[in-house]
């Protein structure tokens, strides 16, 4: 388990430096060798995360939010209790809120739970940035003498700097889905321009 954890984060900063170059700004960095901030690090891929998510979420017009793909739209296809886009945005939300807070961030003050009750775009939006805001607050409080501190963990992840780096990894497997949410209601995602 100790291995994959390493591997994921490695090939997330790789990802990291090149979807930054891709996006225009690279993230800011000593000379070759020189430690970096593991906040500052773990705060670039949160916001490449943050960047990429909500530009799809704005993408998506109001009216499409219940959107779920449905088994007779696609022959053979089993789509039985999928999210809908907007269930979609509410539970990248809460796991935004539930990641961030495990190793220490400050004690959400909203209703995680209720999130999972909003079903407007006004509301699903001001959601999600409050959630941003809450993680880069926790990502904020990683420092280079704690960001690989043993900690109870989440599933197995034991530090700040795995917890930090698997809630964006979670948080693209859903941009994923919802990208193909765009696509099929024949609109083009911002990352696809």
């Amino acid at each position: 388990m100790r291995v994959r954890s390493w591997m994921a984060v490695g090939l997330l900063a790789i990802c990291v430096g090149s979807g930054a170059a891709q996006m225009g700004a690279a993230p800011a960095a000593g000379p070759v060798g020189a430690p970096m901030d593991p906040a500052k690090a773990e705060d670039v891929l949160l916001s490449m995360f943050e960047h990429e998510l909500m530009g799809v979420v704005e993408t998506m017009p109001a009216d499409k939010f219940s959107f779920a793909p449905m088994s007779s739209a696609i022959a053979g296809s089993k789509y039985e209790g999928v999210r809908t886009f907007a269930q979609e945005c509410t539970h990248i939300a809460q796991a935004n809120y539930f990641f961030f807070a495990s190793f220490g961030g400050p004690k959400p003050t909203v209703d995680v739970r209720g999130l999972s009750n909003l079903t407007t775009k006004a509301e699903i939006v001001s959601a999600l940035q409050a959630s941003f805001a809450y993680a880069h607050q926790a990502v904020a409080t990683i420092t280079p003498a704690n960001a690989f501190e043993t900690i109870k963990g989440v599933d197995g992840m034991q530090t700040r700097a795995t917890v930090a780096s698997f809630a964006v990894t979670h948080g693209f497997d859903h941009y994923g889905q919802m990208v193909e949410y765009l696509r099929m209601n024949g609109l083009l995602p911002p990352g696809s321009k």
